[in-house]
C-alpha cells in the first residue's frame, strides 16, 4: 500500500543560512515558511501521538519533543543528510522526520506494526536509519555519543567533510560518557557538535539538584579545550541562525563544539509524567516561551497568514491521512525463528588473505596474535588497531609491539582511559565500513564498557540490521599473582547477553587464527587471550586456509571412559591431567579445546558424549553461573537418560580472585586438583 503523497512543502529538507537572511525576500519568506512547516509537522505529530497513546492505539510509553522543535527543526534542516550524522534523542522527533523517510513509517515505529523501521522490535522513538548514518538511541543516556563520533571519524576517513550531532539534555550531562565522548573528539580532534537540550529538569529533578556548580553548562567546553556557545531555541529564526554559524564553524575547523541550548519540555518527561514537582505557576512560564506560537506570530506579522493557515490544514489533513494508513497496516507476526535469525548479522564470505606466511615459524602466542595483527594492517586497508597504551608502548603485554612503526599512528594508535567512549567509538567506525580491532588492557576493564558491547554493538542487527563488525581483545585469566581486578574470567557474563561472538585460543596458531576469523566476521567478536599462555611455549605458526576452523572444537584425545570439555589455558591441564590416567589406570578420555564459545557448535562433543556416556568439563572461571554449567546444561538436556554418571564441573571457587600465589592456587583449578576431582568422579 503507497504511502500518501507528500506535501509540496515537506518534499525539501534542506535549509541554509543565506536562504533565511539573504537579500532576497522571496527566498527567505519561503525558508521561513519551510522551517514553520516543519515545526508544525513535528507539534502536530507528537501531540496526535500522545492521543492515540491515551486511547490505547500505541503501546509502551510517549517521550513527546513539544517545545524542542526550535532546537531541533532548524539543526537538522541546516544539517548536511549525505554527509553528516547523528543520533537523535527522546524529544527529537522532528529530526527523525526531517532526516529520512515518510511520516508513515516513522508512526509505524510508534504503532509497532509489521512495517514498523524496527519491526516492532523496538520501542517509540527507538528507531534511526543506520544507512543514512542516524544511529538509533537506546535508552543509557550518553552511551550514544561516542558512536557518533566514530561514525564521524569514518566520514572524515572516508574523504567527506561532515559534522556529527550529538543530543543529550541537562540530566545526562552528568553521566561519565558525555565527559569521556567530549574529551575523546577534542583529544581526536574530530568535527562533532555536542548539543545539550537544557530543559532545566530531568525528569522531576531541576538543575539545582543535578550539579553544584552555578555556572552554564557550555562553560564546562573550556575543560575539553573547545569552543563553547549558549543559543535559545525559544526563537525559531534566531536559533535557526546561531545553528548555521556554530555548523559552518565545526565544519570548517574540523573541531568538537558544545553547545548549551535553553529549550522547552511542555508536556513533562513522558505521557505518565504528573508533572507534580513543578511549582505553581511555572508551566505557565514554559508556554509563554512556546516557540512555535512565536514564530506563527512573526509570519503573521509579516503578512503571511494566509500562507500559514493553508499550510497547516494541509499539513493537519496529511497526519491525519497518514495516521489512518498506519493504523491499518497488519500487526506483527511473532516469527521466533526469524527474530532469532537477525539476532547476528549473516555469516561473511571468507576475506581473500595472502597465503602468508607460508612456512611455519616457532612463536609464542603474544607473536602468533602480533602476527596476525600484522596481517591485518597490510592485507585490509579499513582495519584499525586501538586501545590503551598500544601504539609506542606495544601494549600492557608487548602484543602490538611494533606495529605503530611499520603502519602509522592513523592506523594504530592510542586512546585515553576512557572504556566506555572508546569502545563506542569503535563501533562507531565499525558502523561506517571500518574494521577495528580494541585491545582492552585487562578483560576485567571490559566492565567499563559493557553497555557499548552488550546493549549497543551486541543489539544493532537485530534493532536496526546494521553490521557491527569489531574485534574486542581482551587479555584474561589467572595464575600470574595480578589479584581481583585483572585475572578475572568473564566469558560467562559478557555472553549471557545475545548479539555477541567468542573465541578463545589455547594455542599459538590458533591464537592467528582466531585473529583472522575473528576480524572477518560481521558481528562483535570477544577474543579472550590468556595471559598465561602469551610466553607459555612456542610452536609452529603458518597461514592456515582452514583457520575458520577454530570457529569449531578441536579434538585432542580419543577415548571411550568419558568426554572432556575444555578451553584456554586449562587445555594444558586436561592434557597432562588426561594423559596421567591413561598412563597410570589404563583409563582413556575423549578430549575437546571447545575454542569457540559463541556460537557453540556441539555436534562433535555430543557425538563423542552419545558414546562415552560421561562428561567432565574443566573451566577457569567461578563454578556458580559459570560457561561450564552452560556447557552442562545444553549437553546433558539431551542425553540425560543416557548418562552413567553425573557431569563433573571443575572451575574456580565463588569469591574474589586472591592475590598471593598460595591463595590464587587454592582459588583455581591446578593440575592437583583437576586429578583428585576425576579420581574421587571415578571412585
Amino acid at each position: 500500500m503507497a504511502f500518501p503523497s507528500l506535501p509540496a512543502i515537506l518534499s525539501e529538507r534542506q535549509l541554509s543560512a543565506a536562504e533565511l537572511s539573504g537579500d532576497d525576500a522571496a527566498a527567505s519568506t519561503a525558508a521561513q515558511l519551510r522551517l514553520y512547516a516543519w515545526m508544525h509537522l513535528a507539534r502536530r505529530t507528537d501531540n496526535r501521538i500522545l492521543e492515540l497513546f491515551r486511547q490505547g492505539l500505541i503501546k509502551g510509553t510517549v517521550t513527546g519533543g513539544q517545545g524542542n522543535e526550535g532546537l531541533i527543526v532548524p539543526l537538522t534542516l541546516l544539517a548536511d543528510k549525505a554527509h553528516d550524522v547523528t543520533c537523535f534523542s527522546h524529544r527529537d522527533l522532528g529530526g527523525h522526520l526531517i532526516w529520512s523517510g515518510h511520516l508513515c513509517e516513522h508512526l509505524n515505529q510508534y504503532f509497532a506494526n509489521a512495517d514498523s523501521p524496527t519491526r516492532a522490535r523496538e520501542g517509540n522513538i527507538h528507531h534511526g536509519d543506520p544507512v543514512n548514518r542516524s544511529l538509533p538511541m537506546i535508552s543509557h543516556l550518553g552511551v550514544m555519543l561516542s558512536n557518533v563520533i566514530g561514525l564521524t571519524d569514518a566520514q572524515c576517513r572516508a574523504g567527506h567533510r561532515p559534522v556529527g550531532f550529538t543530543f543529550f539534555g541537562d540530566g545526562g550531562s552528568s553521566t561519565g560518557d558525555v565527559h569521556e565522548s567530549m574529551n575523546l573528539a577534542a583529544l581526536l580532534g574530530l568535527p562533532v557538535l555536542f548539543v545539550i537540550e537544557n530543559n532545566h529538569y530531568a525528569y522531576s529533578t531541576p538543575e539545582a539538584e543535578q550539579y553544584a556548580a552555578h555556572t552554564a553548562l557550555y562553560q564546562r567546553a573550556a575543560g575539553y579545550g573547545i569552543e563553547g556557545r549558549q543559543i535559545d531555541a525559544t526563537d525559531a529564526l534566531g536559533a535557526a541562525t546561531a545553528f548555521a554559524d556554530a555548523i559552518a564553524t565545526v565544519r570548517d575547523s574540523g573541531r568538537p563544539m558544545l553547545v548549551e541550548v535553553n529549550t522547552l519540555r511542555l508536556r513533562g518527561h513522558a505521557a505518565y509524567d504528573t508533572c507534580d514537582y513543578l511549582k505553581p505557576g511555572e508551566s505557565d512560564g514554559f508556554f509563554a516561551a512556546d516557540p512555535l506560537p512565536k514564530f506563527r506570530a512573526q509570519l503573521v506579522a509579516a503578512g503571511q497568514t494566509a500562507a500559514v493557515e493553508a499550510l497547516e490544514t494541509e499539513l493537519n489533513t496529511f497526519i491525519e491521512t497518514c495516521i489512518k494508513h498506519s493504523l491499518a497496516v497488519a500487526r506483527p507476526t511473532a516469527d521466533v525463528d526469524a527474530l532469532l535469525a537477525d539476532v547476528y548479522a549473516p555469516p561473511a564470505a571468507p576475506l581473500p588473505w595472502q597465503p602468508e606466511p607460508a612456512t611455519a615459524k616457532p612463536l609464542n602466542f603474544a607473536q602468533a596474535i602480533n602476527a596476525a595483527l600484522r596481517k591485518v594492517l597490510t592485507e585490509r586497508p579499513e582495519s584499525l588497531v586501538l586501545g590503551q597504551d598500544i601504539a609506542t608502548y606495544g601494549g600492557a603485554f608487548k602484543v602490538t609491539d611494533g606495529l605503530l612503526a611499520d603502519f602509522g599512528r592513523s592506523r594504530v594508535f592510542n586512546t585515553p582511559l576512557a572504556e566506555s567512549a572508546c569502545t563506542g567509538y569503535a563501533i562507531g567506525l565499525a558502523l561506517g565500513g571500518h574494521r577495528p580491532i580494541e585491545e582492552f588492557q585487562f578483560s576485567d576493564f571490559v566492565t567499563e564498557a559493557a553497555t557499548q558491547i552488550t546493549l549497543n554493538a551486541a543489539t544493532y542487527h537485530f534493532r536496526a540490521g546494521a553490521q557491527v563488525p569489531v574485534v574486542f581483545r581482551l587479555p584474561t585469566g589467572g595464575g600470574l599473582t595480578f589479584g581481583s581486578f585483572h585475572s578475572q574470567e568473564l566469558d560467562s557474563f559478557l555472553l549471557s547477553m545475545p548479539g555477541i561472538k567468542a573465541l578463545y585460543p589455547s594455542t599459538p596458531q590458533d591464537a592467528f587464527n582466531a585473529v583472522l576469523a575473528a576480524y572477518e566476521d560481521n558481528n562483535p567478536v570477544l577474543l579472550f587471550e590468556h595471559k598465561a599462555l602469551y610466553r607459555a611455549v612456542k610452536a609452529p605458526v603458518a597461514f592456515d586456509p582452514n583457520y575458520r576452523e577454530v570457529w569449531r572444537p578441536r579434538h585432542l584425545a580419543r577415548g571411550d571412559f568419558a568426554t572432556v570439555v575444555t578451553y584456554g589455558q586449562m587445555v594444558g591441564l586436561a592434557e597432562q591431567a588426561t594423559a596421567y590416567f591413561r598412563d597410570e589406570y589404563e583409563v582413556d578420555f575423549d578430549l575437546f579445546d571447545l575454542r569457540a564459545l559463541n556460537p557453540l557448535p556441539l555436534d562433535a562433543i555430543k557425538a563423542s558424549l552419545a558414546r562415552t556416556h560421561r562428561l567432565i568439563v574443566l573451566h577457569e572461571g567461578r563454578r556458580t553461573h559459570g560457561f561450564g554449567a552452560e556447557l552442562v546444561a545444553q549437553l546433558t538436556e539431551e542425553f540425560f537418560f543416557d548418562l552413567e554418571a553425573p557431569p563433573l564441573r571443575i572451575a574456580s571457587l565463588d569469591m574474589p580472585v586472591p592475590f598471593a600465589p598460595e591463595l590464587e592456587e587454592a582459588f583455581r583449578p591446578t593440575l592437583d586438583k583437576i586429578t583428585t576431582a576425576i579420581a574421587d568422579w571415578i571412585g
